[in-house]
């Protein structure tokens, strides 16, 4: 069943044509990701779903309901969505409760123990129930945004409209929006999704939606939108990200492998003067969290991911391992006087080869990411 049909939408400011007979069907609980360069219409997209910007010309139906027809009701159309915005736009002056039980107690006239109760559920699935009386400005950017995914769902909608929820974000605190957004998407909301984290579109999408021209220059499913683009502004917009990927499934696999493809990455891509940094990160890494699996009977699942920008030059790192938490960066508990020392080098290596490092764990698996910036010359 299709929730979203849009057909023939234009909208223009003055003389600047935004976008043009724009088509497109959504089916209920599909999960789809906006892409495109800055200024492309992807945000004004979603405004216009929602009929916060009203169209110049075209059609819009949400669930059968015509949200553009004359004497259409808007708001009770509008229900059916929730907005996820860059800023967060939560009200300062109210605890967080308050901010999650505003709308359900004045536009669904819901009592104030059935919103709180609906509240709490919420807010223990986003991992925040600790915060229920905190002020926004106790909070961190990464727990606002959290906050503000769930305002969005306390009016239980069947469409997530999400505008670059992590743009306004710290890196730091991308990953903990990020993980909250892919739990929503395993359930049966369907989801629009602005994004420049490539990665999570990659991984989370059902569909990619890549826009340029004024409209959707190309679609389809992440695999096809990724690595078999067809058209040329595509293909010249997602190959400004490279990738690299290895996983380790047993104790004796094959190093050599492992760190002859990241230096031919690295070579392929100009960015030789990190190579040697990128292969000791990720042999100590892989290294520290086989140490840790040693004697757990865990199954070894590790993965060395690497992500190069070309327009900005960035390169990513993420190392990551399921199993129990294990931080390499921190100090680990032990009376051994080798496990002692062991620890204490690998911390110290794996902290001096990057500016930054942070370690997360979500979803049962220790993840470690190393940022750094090549000059694409051969510093060593």
């Amino acid at each position: 069943m299709n929730i979203i049909e849009v057909q023939g939408l234009t909208k223009s400011f003055d003389r600047l044509n935004v976008l043009q007979k724009v088509n497109l069907t959504v089916e209920e609980g599909e999960c789809l990701a906006i892409i495109g360069a800055s200024g492309c219409g992807k945000s004004l997209f979603l405004r216009l779903l929602a009929m916060l910007e009203k169209p110049d010309e075209g059609h819009i139906a949400i669930a059968g309901q015509e949200i553009t027809a004359p004497g259409a009701d808007i708001q009770q159309i509008q229900r059916l969505m929730g907005m996820v915005y860059q800023k967060f736009h939560l009200f300062s002056h109210l605890d967080v409760m308050d901010n999650l039980c505003l709308a359900p107690q004045k536009v669904l006239g819901m009592e104030r123990e059935a919103a709180e109760e609906r509240a709490h559920n919420l807010l223990e699935k986003v991992g925040l129930t600790a915060k229920s009386h905190a002020f926004v400005n106790e909070l961190s950017g990464g727990q606002q945004q959290r906050i503000a995914i769930c305002r969005s769902l306390m009016m239980q909608p069947r469409i997530l409209l999400c505008d670059e929820p992590t743009s306004a974000l710290d890196p730091s605190m991308v990953g903990e929006v990020l993980a909250t957004i892919r739990m929503l998407s395993k359930q049966d909301l369907t989801m629009l999704i602005v994004t420049h984290e490539m990665k999570f579109a990659r991984n989370v999408a059902d569909r990619v939606l890549f826009f340029a021209d004024g409209g959707i220059y190309e679609q389809g499913t992440p695999e096809a939108i990724f690595d078999r683009p067809q058209r040329k502004k595509t293909i010249a917009f997602v190959r400004r990200l490279k990738y690299f990927h290895y996983e380790v499934k047993q104790t004796d696999f094959d190093f050599v492998a492992m760190q002859v493809g990241i230096q031919m990455f690295s070579e392929k891509y100009g960015i030789d003067d990190i190579s040697i940094k990128l292969q000791l990160c990720a042999e100590e890494t892989v290294g520290a969290f086989l140490h840790g699996l040693r004697g757990t009977g865990d199954p070894i699942d590790i993965t060395v991911d690497i992500e190069y920008g070309e327009q900005d030059r960035r390169v990513v790192a993420d190392i990551g391992s399921r199993g129990a938490p294990l931080n390499p960066l921190a100090e680990q508990e032990t009376t051994d006087e080798e496990e002692t020392l062991y620890w204490n080098m690998v911390q110290g290596i794996l902290k001096g080869i990057s500016a930054s490092q942070r370690y997360s764990y979500a979803e049962g698996r220790n993840k470690i990411r190393f940022e750094f910036s090549s000059h694409g010359y051969n510093e060593e």
